[in-house]
């Protein structure tokens, strides 16, 4: 959505971090090289470290908040390694691997001063669970997580810090065959002690990392400056994290694809996050490709969801037919090269994923399944955003819905805040919609513990989107998260694939690619394109 992930729009649960390709934190800490400017065509769903879970989002956290864990700043595989980022080395794990203990750097600051202590880790995870984040599922196997997500109070008796010595300890429930990876998202990256437990959109938090927020006008953009804390002292105890290569970073919001596409052309702008509209992209591909255009694969699921909870949706037999209804080689056609079709959970690529074929396009047989049914409701609302070509792709679901006989009113949202609304249960007519998912981290897990267990079902920011709450899937989705992955449990995860897509919560119609488009004035061969997080922005360089 979301990125996932919560990420909303075509790079929504895209991330994007602040890196500069094949240099460390002391390198390269003079080396300013101007005002990056990129555009964006809509604004972070949160500018909040604990919040934020769209792609916009995450390019404003990843290089500003660490986690005491984070991903290499590489391209490909690479990019997928865990790495020490607050912590000075990766965790030790004790206990039947129930227990991992971590050291923070001694001397690092926060981008106001504050000294960074470890007793701000419980602090940060206890605000993730106070302000109902979307990550908030990714912890709750920590010893009495589950619990303080309820009361809110009493404190996690699973996390004990020493700020003397900088250790902290975190105890789970259950061994963790994910943990190491859900520590390094940017949700649990560390801010001082005391920040409000509140959305602070508008006022980010201190910052650890090479940059800092310095400006942030929802809406219209958001801006950053390097951290003066980076240069003193973090620069150098963590020199695993690039500085980066511009002074300055303006990020501006342009809702109009194609305006976008003409400043890069032009070189008002040096790189715009989103693909170009579907109507353009074949001609920018072959004009620019190579020099100013790459094409970047991802490990994504674009969707439909259905509100499992309520009428017609709560049918397995609808939900059924609306998979027969969809035809993945029409929405092939709708994002006009940017997506391979298919009709499952797991992406190409993700281990557990195996070809299925369930829902071979068949109208007829939809129609059939229909009638069988017979659903009381047939009026139904279809959600999307105002993105191209997502919210071509609604039109398009709002019309198969229609000729299996439903009468769907197609709602359009703004893609800055669409997954909040669609995430949070007292919006009205929440019937089906549109959405994608891109992994959190490069585990099976990420498409199923956000997706479809109970725990993610929540009265705000859900990412159980289709509400769909079977305790067997849950409690064999929370057993696969505590092992290793090897063949017998990618299996498993197929397995689980297949289940879930049988009971047929989601249409799923394929997976996505996102282009690197940039200026002539940008070396385009020195952007890095992370797994996880995408274009590291602070791996761009003018030639």
């Amino acid at each position: 959505m979301r990125r996932t992930v919560l990420f909303g729009l075509l790079i929504a649960s895209l991330a994007l971090g602040l890196v500069a390709a094949g240099c460390g934190g002391s390198s390269s800490s003079g080396a300013d090289d101007g005002t990056l400017k990129a555009t964006f065509s809509a604004f972070p769903d949160y500018m909040d470290p604990a919040l934020s879970h769209t792609g916009e989002g995450w390019t404003a956290m990843w290089d500003t908040y660490i986690p005491l864990l984070t991903y290499a700043h590489e391209s490909g595989k690479a990019g997928s390694q865990v790495i020490p980022g607050l912590a000075k080395a990766m965790p030790e794990i004790s206990n039947g691997g129930k227990r991992y203990t971590l050291t923070l750097r001694k001397g690092l600051k926060y981008s106001d001063g504050t000294p960074v202590k470890a007793s701000d880790f419980p602090y940060s995870l206890e605000r993730v669970f106070k302000l109902n984040s979307s990550g908030s599922p990714y912890y709750t196997g920590i010893v009495g997580a589950e619990q303080f997500a309820k009361t809110k109070q009493g404190g996690i008796p699973g996390v004990s810090t020493d700020d003397a010595s900088g250790k902290i300890v975190i105890d789970l429930v259950e061994p963790s065959g994910t943990f190491t990876n859900e520590l390094a998202l940017p949700f649990v990256a560390l801010v001082p002690a005391g920040t409000p437990d509140e959305d602070l959109s508008n006022d980010p938090p201190a910052a650890t990392g090479p940059y800092e927020i310095t400006k942030s006008q929802p809406g219209r953009g958001w801006e950053y400056a390097r951290n003066p804390q980076w240069a003193k002292a973090n620069g150098e105890l963590m020199p695993e994290i690039p500085d980066g290569h511009m002074d300055k970073i303006e990020v501006t919001v342009i809702r109009n694809p194609s305006t976008q596409v003409d400043d890069i052309e032009q070189g008002t702008y040096d790189w715009m996050g989103n693909p170009p509209p579907a109507d353009r992209y074949t001609a920018v591909k072959n004009e620019f490709e190579g020099s100013q255009f790459r094409v970047e694969e991802t490990a994504s699921t674009y969707f439909f969801w259905m509100n499992t909870t309520q009428a017609p949706f709560d049918d397995p037999r609808v939900r059924q037919a609306v998979n027969y209804a969809v035809n993945p080689e029409a929405l092939e056609r709708i994002y006009a090269g940017q997506l391979a079709g298919g009709q499952q959970i797991l992406p190409p690529g993700m281990p557990g994923y195996e070809d299925l074929d369930l829902y071979p396009t068949d109208v007829a047989k939809a129609k059939q399944l229909i009638r069988e049914a017979n659903p009381a409701d047939m009026q139904v609302t279809v959600w999307t955003d105002t993105e191209s070509p997502n919210n071509e792709a609604g039109e398009y679901f709002a019309g198969v819905l229609d000729e299996i006989g439903f009468d769907a009113k197609l709602k359009i949202l703004n893609a800055d805040n669409y997954f909040t609304v669609i995430g949070n249960e007292s919006t009205p007519d929440l019937d089906a919609g549109w959405a994608n998912w891109f992994q959190d981290y490069p585990h099976p897990n990420t498409f199923f513990d956000p997706m479809f267990s109970e725990a993610a079902i929540a009265p705000t920011n859900s990412t159980n989107l289709a509400r769909f709450a079977d305790p067997a899937v849950s409690a064999q989705i929370e057993k696969l998260a505590t092992q290793p992955l090897d063949a017998e449990i990618e299996a498993a995860y197929a397995e689980l694939d297949r289940e879930i897509m049988e009971a047929a919560p989601w249409a799923p119609y394929g997976t996505a690619t996102i282009p690197t488009f940039v200026s002539s004035a940008i070396d385009l061969d020195q952007v890095v394109f992370n797994p996880t997080f995408s274009q590291d922005l602070a791996s761009f360089q003018f030639k």
